[in-house]
């Protein structure tokens, strides 16, 4: 039986592009903006990230 991906992958965001242009066009901003909330944030977890670009 398959799953798409553990819950921990789920729950962070890499710095794969696809994943970076998910979360602008799902946050209404850029890639960039998304790398730089990353690094501000200190963290990896999409509740921080889009917490940053709120």
């Amino acid at each position: 039986m398959s799953t798409r991906g553990s819950k921990v992958e789920r729950h962070s965001l890499s710095e794969q592009p696809h994943e970076l242009k998910y979360e602008a066009r799902k946050t209404g901003t850029s890639t960039k903006e998304v790398e730089a909330a990353k690094k501000s944030a200190g963290s990896n977890q999409r509740k921080a990230v889009e917490k940053k670009l709120k």
